[in-house]
C-alpha cells in the first residue's frame, strides 16, 4: 500500500473544469473505438446467456446522489430448487469470469462517465445500502464523483481489506490533481494487463459484504 502524505491544497475550478470536460471527450471518443467490442462481447452475451446483456443496479455517486450503473452480465440467473438464486461462483459463467479479468464487462461504464454519473478515476461506486454504514470520515469518499477506476483499485483492488479501501479512497480526495488521475489511468492499463488484485482469493467472485466498521 502506498505512503499516506499530507493533504495538499484544494484544486482549482479550472482543474476541475478540465477533469469533466475531459472525462466527456474521452468516454464518446472511446465509446466510438470500443464499438465494436462491445458489439461482439453484446452478442456473445446474448446467445449464452439471453436477456438482459447488460446488468443494471443503483448506485450512489458525488453528494451520494443515486444514479444507474451499467454493467455487462457476468452471470447467469439460475435458481435452485426453491427457487433462491445459486451463489454467485455458482452462478459465475467461464465467459463472465474473463469479461471480469480483462475488465470488459466495465466497458458500459462509458456511458456513465458519458453523461456525467461517473468520471474515469475516483472511488468505486458502492452499492446504496453501504451509505448508512459508514462512518463521517468514510462518507467523504462521496465528495468527488465516483470512477471506473481509482486509487484503491491500482493499489489492491478487491485484494484490499475494506479499511484500506476506504483509506485509500479519502487519500485521493484529499490529495486529488489531474497529474494524479493520468498516473492512476496508467497504472490501471498496466494492472489489466497483469490481472492484478481481482480478488482475495482464487474461490472468491468478490470482496465480502461490508457491514459496517463494528463488524
Amino acid at each position: 500500500m502506498k505512503e499516506i502524505k499530507p493533504k495538499r491544497k484544494s484544486p482549482t475550478y479550472f482543474s476541475r473544469g478540465v477533469k469533466i470536460i475531459a472525462d466527456r471527450v474521452m468516454a464518446a471518443l472511446l465509446l466510438l473505438l470500443f464499438s465494436p467490442i462491445l458489439l461482439v462481447v453484446a452478442i456473445v452475451l446474448r446467445v449464452r446467456m439471453g436477456s438482459p446483456i447488460v446488468f443494471t443496479q443503483a448506485r450512489p455517486g458525488k453528494n451520494s446522489e443515486i444514479f444507474t450503473v451499467f454493467k455487462f452480465r457476468t452471470m447467469t440467473s439460475d435458481c435452485d430448487a426453491a427457487g433462491n438464486l445459486l451463489s454467485d461462483e455458482a452462478r459465475l459463467i467461464p465467459l463472465g469470469q474473463f469479461l471480469r479479468k480483462a475488465s470488459l464487462d466495465e466497458l458500459p461504464q462509458l456511458w456513465n462517465v458519458l453523461i456525467g454519473d461517473m468520471s474515469f478515476v475516483g472511488p468505486r461506486p458502492l452499492l446504496v445500502r453501504y451509505l448508512e454504514r459508514y462512518s463521517p470520515d468514510q462518507a467523504r469518499r462521496h465528495d468527488v464523483p465516483p470512477g471506473i477506476t481509482g486509487w484503491a483499485q491500482i493499489n489492491g483492488r478487491n485484494a484490499l481489506t475494506w479499511d484500506e479501501k476506504f483509506k485509500l479512497d479519502l487519500w485521493y480526495v484529499d490529495n486529488w490533481s489531474l497529474w494524479l488521475d493520468f498516473k492512476i489511468l496508467l497504472l490501471t492499463v498496466k494492472k489489466v494487463f497483469k490481472q492484478e488484485g481481482i480478488s482475495q482469493n482464487a474461490n472468491v467472485v468478490a470482496m465480502p459484504e461490508f457491514m459496517g466498521n463494528d463488524k
